[in-house]
């Protein structure tokens, strides 16, 4: 049995220590919010919170987790994740929305690191999330106009 905090909540899972996370994440636990993309963790489509940083679920053990925090887009409800969705909103970033989840993690995770990113930084971080639809310069937009209220808020 493996125990998990996911979204806050204490998870135990009777799954082998190699599943990827992003299998119990879905098939166990039923947080869909997470995609699989690729499977080889080069998409950013599966990417979650562990301790607050972003990881790709579909190449992190389901025991790498074990005793930790995972965070999902479901669980996404502070102050960021609030004003990362609004932002989302407002520059209408997505078309497929495919990638949008593991967008919104990762965006997530760099402003906890950089409150105010500059484009530098937001590039590398962004740099490990694809998106087919090509709708970069929207999540540019928006991840700096979210950036602004969360300075704000702290």
């Amino acid at each position: 049995m493996i125990v998990l905090t996911v979204n806050n909540a204490r998870r135990q899972v009777d799954v082998p220590e190699d599943t990827p996370l992003l299998w119990v994440l879905r098939d166990q636990l039923g947080l869909t919010g997470t995609k699989y993309g690729c499977g080889i963790g080069s998409c950013g489509a599966c990417i979650v919170h562990l301790d607050g940083a972003a990881v790709n679920a579909c190449i992190t053990p389901v025991s790498a987790a074990a005793g930790r925090s995972v965070t999902t887009i479901e669980g996404l409800n502070d102050d960021i994740g609030v004003a990362l969705r609004r932002a989302w909103i407002s520059e209408d970033v997505p078309e497929c929305g495919y990638c949008q989840s593991g967008q919104i993690m990762t965006a997530a995770a760099l402003l906890l690191q950089h409150p105010r990113p500059t484009d530098e930084q937001l590039n590398a971080a962004m740099d490990r999330v694809l998106c087919r639809c090509g709708t970069y310069s929207r999540v540019r937009r928006a991840i700096h106009r979210a950036a602004s209220p969360v300075v704000e808020a702290t």
